[in-house]
């Protein structure tokens, strides 16, 4: 089996190459093109795609059995425009198109877990609920792959949740707040917290890639087995338990106050509400599929803890 990894020098792609190599599976990488559009719906993005050239792109595919869209902008804080529709909508579209006409056997597309934003459950089906520009813009790649029709060729979309790794400023950052006055939990602490390793990720792709049978149109990444407030205590903090009711006030008011900043806020305060509160996810399709990644979030968190050193508060 022949692999083709798109965006395989980022944070993601070149942990799936590791996956990949450990696997013991052919596999080269390629840089995405970078492609801009102002289509923001699933009807102009399904023109813009029809209007895009893919004859390198069916080139570069050719021979291969699967292929991974690894590529995009992974910047949950940016603005809307033109760049990030054309990383995070057009392309995967564009992409799956290119790989049809390949005979590519699997498409395998790395979006997100935040295009069901602010939901209660996390889980494998069409619905969204985005509330970022990022979001937004994950979401409309995802309903542009499903509008496709590519009888032959298994498009499958990864939605991962939040990825963690050595050396990722996100990681880093929590690592940070977990060890200032500023860690805290809603009480008592105990939802589930969906936060990942990149490894895990990785591994779930290549296991996704590899599988044999049916693989459903939406996978989301496992859970790893934290909560809100082992997350914290992983990376070395003693995260404060506040009463959930004044959580909840002040998200709100979080979210009130973005509203009228135009969004601008939304991604702090999400942030905010999942160190609190967390977000629960279905057990779904690995799980049932018996391919669960190993967990190895909490040591990426222990290590980033470790790195980034100095007093705990308490």
């Amino acid at each position: 089996m022949s692999w083709l990894v798109l965006g395989g020098s980022g944070f993601v792609g070149s942990a799936i190459l590791r996956a990949l190599e450990s696997a013991g599976v052919e596999a080269r990488t390629a840089p995405a093109p970078r492609l801009r559009t102002a289509a923001d719906t699933p009807e102009a993005l399904a023109e813009a795609a029809v209007r895009a050239d893919i004859t390198t792109l069916v080139a570069l595919m050719k021979g291969h059995d699967v292929v991974v869209n690894a590529a995009g902008l992974a910047t949950p804080s940016a603005s809307a425009g033109a760049d990030l529709l054309g990383a995070n909508a057009l392309l995967p579209v564009v992409l799956a198109r290119a790989a049809g006409e390949a005979r590519v056997r699997r498409f395998l597309h790395l979006s997100s877990a935040a295009v069901q934003g602010r939901t209660a459950t996390l889980d494998e089906t069409d619905a969204v609920r985005p509330f970022s520009a990022y979001s937004r813009s994950k979401a409309l790649g995802e309903q542009g792959l499903a509008a496709l029709r590519l009888p032959d060729l298994s498009v499958v979309t990864v939605r991962a949740t939040s990825v963690q790794g050595t050396g990722r400023p996100m990681t880093t950052a929590i690592a940070r707040l977990a060890r200032s006055p500023l860690a805290s939990v809603a009480s008592p602490g105990s939802a589930k917290s969906p936060i990942t390793s990149v490894e895990a990720l990785a591994d779930l792709v290549v296991a996704a890639g590899r599988h044999d049978d049916v693989v459903p149109r939406i996978v989301l990444q496992p859970w790893e087995g934290l909560t809100a407030r082992s997350v914290l205590e992983a990376a070395g903090g003693r995260p404060r338990a506040l009463p959930a009711a004044l959580c909840r006030v002040a998200v709100a008011g979080g979210y009130s106050a973005s509203m009228l900043m135009r969004g601008r806020l939304d991604g702090h305060v999400r942030r905010v509400e999942l160190m609190w509160f967390g977000q629960d996810q279905v057990p779904g399709w690995a799980v049932q599929a018996g391919i669960v990644p190993t967990a190895r979030v909490r040591d990426v968190l222990a290590a980033a803890g470790a790195a980034t050193g100095g007093t705990v508060w308490r």
